[in-house]
């Protein structure tokens, strides 16, 4: 597939969330394709770098890289103060 070029994809959506997207697409001068588009890349960047660090950790946590008893201790005593 060459570079630009959009697959079309179906996507159920309830009734009042269609409502809602027509609304801000025309509130916005978008597409409602476009709108969905640009919602689906954020969504799909969010969750490809939280699962991307989840695997970072999990390798580290693999190797035995876990904070000792004592930085866990003093992380506690930082956010008490902080929350106190």
């Amino acid at each position: 597939m060459a570079a630009g070029d959009n697959l079309p994809v179906t996507v159920r959506l309830e009734p009042e969330l269609v409502e809602k997207l027509d609304a801000l697409a025309e509130a916005t001068a978008r597409s409602r394709s476009f709108l969905l588009s640009e919602a689906i890349a954020q969504y799909v960047a969010v969750n490809e770098w939280q699962v991307q660090k989840i695997k970072e950790a999990v390798a580290a946590a693999d190797r035995g890289e876990f904070a000792s008893d004592q930085e866990v201790q003093r992380v506690f005593k930082k956010l008490k103060r902080r929350a106190g």
